[in-house]
């Protein structure tokens, strides 16, 4: 599978194989994202891979983001009530910025101006530095990533959204949600998960590039593990987009049991619905709003949502693309759950 970077030559990237990449600062996260998991206590689905007859697991929400601080910290403005006092994995990125600019201003060859007796104004004027003078503004850089606050911003959420990825707000700064949306866009088109918009993530946004749907017929969920996203379907049409992390497929302990972090395909239904910050009854954490479709794994809300795989089996989305499946889509109990 060809690996597609989503920065622009002047940003850094690399090359990565294989269909589970971390953004930049994934490596932040990794090893915290074990903290939270599933754990609801009941009878599993056949589905799920135990290593135990204990029941399958519930997830939670606490865990780092892929980035230096956390841009999805909950709540997220008034949101739920979520929180995470560990959070801050994701909002570290350091806007992009020429920090030796106009070091050599000014500067010329004043033995070469003596020796040929030339104008050395004019030299100057011409020098490394000369017209840098005259504006001592950074140059901006040729991509857009998180914490910029830009008219170019505010095109890229305007644009996301009208793709049908999850973005609530045109407000023109880069945070938490831009990202999730980016690292959406960046899933659908086999992208490097970096949050960065270079040249290959931008080529990917003005040709329009959506994920389509599944099923042809009614109102579905979608969760496609491959690609780590959640779809919202309505007859064929997919009508959001939303970033997820499902099950890391890691082992871990909980309660003296050992589970592995399973997220299971199939076709199944939401059948019991939490309106409430949920905490799982394998001490794992909290979820926001949860979902069950299967034993004890639920899509829900959670304050850490990286662009891989990073729960112990339930689907993370952010707490605030939570709040609209309940408040705006629905998604009642008996509502088509298709994980692929």
């Amino acid at each position: 599978m060809r690996v597609v970077h989503g920065r622009s030559a002047n940003g850094v990237s690399k090359r990565v194989g294989g269909r589970r990449v971390m953004g930049t600062l994934g490596a932040v996260a990794l090893a915290a994202t074990l903290l939270s998991g599933c754990g609801e206590e009941q009878d599993p689905p056949a589905e799920a891979d135990r290593t135990t007859s204990s029941p399958s697991p519930e997830e939670s929400a606490p865990s780092p983001e892929p980035s230096a601080s956390d841009p999805s910290e909950e709540p997220e403005a008034s949101e739920s009530p979520l929180d995470d006092a560990d959070e801050g994995a994701d909002d570290s990125t350091d806007a992009p910025g020429d920090a030796n600019e106009g070091d050599d201003d000014g500067k010329t060859d004043e033995g070469n101006g003596k020796s040929q007796g030339g104008d050395q104004s004019e030299d100057k004027g011409k020098g490394n530095g000369g017209e840098k003078d005259k504006d001592d503004q950074p140059e901006e850089p040729d991509y857009v990533e998180y914490g910029e606050v830009s008219d170019r911003v505010g095109d890229l959420q305007q644009r996301l959204q009208d793709l049908g990825y999850f973005v609530t707000s045109v407000d023109r700064s880069y945070g938490g949600e831009t990202q999730q949306a980016v690292f959406a866009l960046q899933k659908a088109g086999g992208l490097y998960r970096d949050g960065v918009v270079g040249d290959a993530t931008q080529a990917a946004l003005d040709d329009g590039l959506v994920p389509q749907a599944q099923t042809s017929s009614g109102k579905v969920l979608e969760i496609d593990i491959d690609r780590q996203l959640v779809l919202a379907v309505e007859d064929g049409q997919v009508v959001k987009i939303i970033n997820a992390s499902s099950g890391n497929g890691e082992t871990y302990e909980a309660k003296g049991a050992t589970y592995t972090a399973y997220t299971p395909r199939g076709s199944f239904a939401v059948y019991r619905e939490e309106d409430r910050n949920y905490p799982s009854s394998l001490e794992l954490g909290d979820m926001w709003r949860p979902k069950f479709f299967t034993g004890g794994i639920a899509v829900h809300g959670s304050a850490s949502v990286p662009a891989f795989p990073a729960s112990h089996g339930c689907v993370r989305v952010s707490n605030s693309a939570m709040n609209w499946i309940w408040d705006s889509w629905g998604a009642p109990s008996g509502t088509p759950v298709v994980v692929y």
